[in-house]
């Protein structure tokens, strides 16, 4: 597999670029031209020159790697059931109802005068159009802080989508008081809120997560602190706010990244995020000792199914001409999809 791989991708040549997310299993991950996270990721699939970007990731990654593709260019998923729990919480029919609400009790109108909407990159192209329709835009952990200013410079409300964890530890980062983050259930009469509370609310958190940083708990950190004394914990913003005010370090999935290959030899870590980047953290730093904050292993299920076998199949199709799992995105929400994005690339 490994070897028709291999010749596949010296046949397509720079006609083809392989992205492979961090959290991508290593036997798939080692044939990515570029490893990053979501921001990184989009950066390179807009930098990109190539006819074909395959996309080791998960569905709204590809659609934004379409979103920023050149004309001709096509993005290629191998899996297409490689998906994203969280993103799936916040579907656009039930974020349109909400706003609705929002424009009703004079909360904002229709272009976004009141509440500045901003959705982790995580979610679908729709509530990516959504946004950027609205004023707002797209934001990773990496530039959530950067995000949150430049929306709180054009209203005094931050209606957030879908990951309530990021952006309450963005908020509360910012200074932003719990009592002043509310959370909207979709599911609940006004999201299960009063009108007062959505009135004095600063920051408007949609009732989302993800399945694997929300896995890890308070008790975690607790449990490390007491069997490795000294090892220092860093977690990703998307985990809960309980367990990273208990971390040592909060920070993206490069932040972590950096913060293990720069530390000095003999460091130790206990760190927060999906298991493959772990173990290959510990693997290509033997000089750290590097585990996982949760000894059970956190695996990002979707990610997972991208499999050799997924990537052999797309890239000896590409050699034959065959374009298979093409991702497109619709014209009309690839335009403003493309304005949130833009905004996001040019926030640090």
């Amino acid at each position: 597999m490994d070897e028709r791989i291999r010749e596949a991708k010296d046949t397509l040549g720079r006609e083809c670029v392989v992205l492979g997310h961090h959290y991508q299993r290593d036997e798939v991950v080692r044939f990515a031209d570029y490893r990053g996270d979501s921001y990184r990721l989009s950066q390179l699939a807009a930098q990109a020159a190539g006819q074909y970007i395959v996309f080791c990731g998960v569905h709204f990654m590809a659609e934004s790697a379409d979103i920023l593709a050149h004309a001709g260019q096509s993005v290629v998923l191998p899996d297409l059931n490689a998906g994203c729990s969280m993103a799936d919480m916040a579907e656009i029919g039930q974020v349109e109802d909400a706003w609705e609400q929002f424009v009703n009790l004079g909360l904002t109108d229709d272009e976004g005068h009141g509440i500045t909407p901003l959705t982790y990159m995580n979610s679908t192209a729709a509530i990516k159009a959504f946004c950027g329709e609205r004023g707002g835009m797209v934001c990773t952990s990496s530039n959530a802080k950067g995000a949150f200013n430049w929306a709180f410079r054009r209203n005094d409300k931050i209606f957030f989508l879908p990951d309530q964890h990021l952006g309450r530890n963005t908020g509360f980062a910012r200074g932003i008081p719990l009592d002043e983050m509310v959370v909207w259930d979709p599911y609940q009469l006004q999201g299960g809120l009063t009108t007062d509370r959505l009135r004095r609310a600063k920051v408007i958190l949609w009732k989302g997560h993800c399945s694997v940083h929300q896995r890890f708990l308070p008790e975690h950190v607790d449990r490390i602190r007491t069997t490795y004394p000294g090892m220092r914990v860093i977690v990703h913003p998307e985990c809960r706010w309980e367990v990273c005010q208990k971390a040592d370090g909060i920070g993206s999935t490069d932040h972590i990244i950096r913060s293990v290959e720069q530390a000095p030899a003999g460091s130790a870590f206990a760190i927060g995020t999906e298991i493959h980047l772990v173990n290959r953290l510990a693997r290509e730093n033997p000089d750290k000792h590097v585990i996982t904050l949760d000894d059970s292993g956190c695996l990002c299920t979707t990610m997972f199914r991208i499999s050799p076998q997924h990537l052999c199949w797309a890239l000896e199709n590409l050699v034959e001409g065959r374009v298979v799992n093409p991702i497109r995105v619709k014209d009309d929400v690839k335009t403003w999809a493309r304005v949130a994005l833009d905004r996001m690339l040019e926030i640090q």
